[in-house]
């Protein structure tokens, strides 16, 4: 039996024989003689300033996100789960006062404290034009990864990475980073001279970059493409259909609960597993990758948690 043939039943009951339980968080599991290594990766997207949680009366979201609550159940999994990646596929800034007054500062000071690893730019990043985001970026701990804007006439010239290689345990991560066409979006007089570079073009050549070159076990994208369009305009879907190497693409944009994530087949035949968790930080996105590296076979066990106070 292949790593892709079992399902959920299966690997459960697999693991438990194991000594492991499926959430237990155990970097490596025995299955037969071979070594499955694990990683957890915890993902956000369109937290648009929403700093403070959802009042108890709000009509949507009650008692819903935060980011203390939110760094609450992070901690809580980290404590149990070893190899833990988390990050953020954009639109970070905007939606609340907070922003309005302080600019991203205290979001970008409060995820540095969360321990992300890394984050991609959506077009809220811009509302304060290149020179706003320049000023509050020293305040994030962690990368702004984008790989289809190039920066090279503006003075963000060599302040994000076009793509981010990560060691979790035994695995080689690489992450890359697509944004959305800023034009019509966002105003020229924010973005400046920003060059939007086409992302399936990109993506095809950073994951063959990652892959062949470097060789990383496991390529996620981080998106603020949007999920999918009637139009066919480029998406996540579209980015999955089209790449070979990618192998999870978390998302943003649209505020698309998806849940379980969605699994669409690649240019290679393999399934790449879509993952974004709507809107305002209200729920925490989570995927639990098992992998076998005699084969590169993968396993992903996926779903969200609400952020959520249950005693108020």
């Amino acid at each position: 039996m292949t790593l892709n043939q079992i399902n959920r039943r299966t690997f459960a009951k697999t693991s438990l024989i194991a000594g492991i339980s499926l959430g237990a968080g155990l970097p490596l599991l025995a299955y037969g003689q071979e070594k499955i290594s694990h990683l957890c990766i915890l993902h956000t997207n369109d937290t648009h300033s929403r700093i403070d949680p959802y009042p108890a009366n709000d009509p949507n979201y009650p008692n819903m996100g935060g980011y203390a609550r939110r760094a609450a159940v992070i901690s809580q999994i980290r404590q149990t789960t070893p190899h833990v990646l988390l990050l953020d596929a954009g639109d970070i800034f905007q939606g609340t006062p907070y922003f309005n007054v302080y600019g991203g500062e205290p979001e970008l000071m409060l995820m540095t404290k969360m321990g992300y690893d890394a984050a991609t730019m959506g077009n809220h990043e811009f509302d304060n034009g290149l020179d706003g985001f320049l000023e509050v970026l020293p305040h994030a701990g962690f990368p702004f990864v984008i790989s289809n804007y190039d920066f090279s006439a503006t003075i963000l010239h060599g302040k994000t990475m076009p793509y981010k290689v990560m060691e979790k345990g035994d695995l080689k991560i690489g992450l890359y980073g697509l944004g959305i066409e800023l034009e019509g979006l966002v105003g020229r007089n924010l973005y400046a001279e920003t060059l939007y570079v086409d992302p399936v073009d990109v993506a095809r050549r950073v994951e063959r970059l990652l892959k062949e070159e470097l060789g990383c076990d496991i390529i996620i994208c981080l998106s603020h493409l949007g999920y999918e369009y009637e139009t066919g305009k480029v998406s996540d879907v579209v980015i999955a259909r089209k790449t070979r190497y990618t192998d999870i693409i978390l998302g943003g944009h649209t505020h698309t609960l998806l849940d379980p994530p969605a699994k669409i087949e690649n240019a290679a035949g393999k399934k790449v597993h879509i993952g974004q968790t709507g809107y305002a930080g209200v729920r925490l996105g989570r995927m639990d990758l098992y992998f076998n590296k005699k084969n590169s076979e993968t396993f992903v066990e996926s779903n969200t948690t609400n952020i959520f106070n249950n005693q108020a």
